[in-house]
């Protein structure tokens, strides 16, 4: 797993959707303005999230993207896993004995930050 700022761009951008409109699709354009990025940079970030069922794409004049009907069951884990994908921190700098204890503190600290991120919603944050 990884922060990157791409990552940064898609957590940001589903809050706002969540609070600006669940009934309404929102332009890619619109949704660029919020964060000052490019559209074309976030359109892939969208992508991403609509590819994982996060966002759904929607054609036409008036289109764009709307959060899923699940949206309220999003944790934060969710959307970086949907940028970032699964892999491990750790993965290319652990030594892949399994008996090594600095591969098994590693592992178990990277647990415990998915488990942190896995717990927190991105409703909680739409709520405040």
């Amino acid at each position: 797993m990884k922060y990157s700022k791409a990552t940064n761009y898609a957590l940001h951008t589903v809050v706002y959707m969540a609070q600006e409109s669940l009934e309404h699709p929102i332009g890619v354009k619109q949704l660029a303005e919020t964060q000052s990025v490019s559209p074309t940079y976030l359109s892939k970030i969208l992508t991403k999230l609509a590819k994982e069922g996060i966002v759904r794409s929607i054609s036409g004049v008036n289109g764009g993207y709307t959060l899923t009907i699940h949206w309220e069951e999003l944790s934060f884990l969710d959307i970086i896993q949907a940028i970032e994908g699964k892999a491990s921190i750790f993965e290319d700098c652990l030594y892949q004995h399994e008996d090594c204890e600095i591969k098994n503190v590693m592992l178990m600290a990277e647990e415990k930050l998915e488990q942190e991120l896995r717990e927190h919603k991105i409703v909680a944050l739409v709520k405040k």
